[in-house]
């Protein structure tokens, strides 16, 4: 087989033994190829699980309050939520954001929170 340029000019001649041993190094390189292909689908499949796993969720941001009659961090979540809406029932009180109310109140609800620790 012959390829020739516009010009007419000779560019590359190949005969039927190369053709075969090119079909040969060909399916050589297809199987090496298939075989790194499924080695990185597989390995993308296995580290799927992890990655999804460690990716950071927006409903996992955490607000920590200090304490500072305690000297203390308190990570201010659901559960703390709830132990300060019963707070404001034990109180006979009306809902109020904690971060609306003025330094007192704060100081009050931490001094019952620490007589009221959750029972896991």
């Amino acid at each position: 087989m012959v390829h020739t340029s516009r010009a007419g000019k000779r560019i590359v001649s190949s005969t039927g033994i190369l053709n075969r041993s090119l079909s040969g190094l060909e399916e050589h390189l297809v199987r090496y190829i298939n075989r790194y292909i499924n080695t990185i689908i597989l390995a993308a499949a296995v580290a799927a699980p992890v990655v999804i796993m460690a990716a950071p969720r927006p409903q996992e941001v955490q607000l920590r309050v200090y304490d500072r009659n305690h000297r203390d961090y308190h990570n201010w979540d659901d559960r703390e939520n709830n132990a300060y809406r019963g707070y404001l029932v034990t109180r006979h009180k009306t809902y109020r954001e904690y971060n609306t109310q003025n330094n007192r109140e704060q100081n009050r609800y931490w001094n019952w929170r620490h007589s009221h620790p959750d029972h896991d």
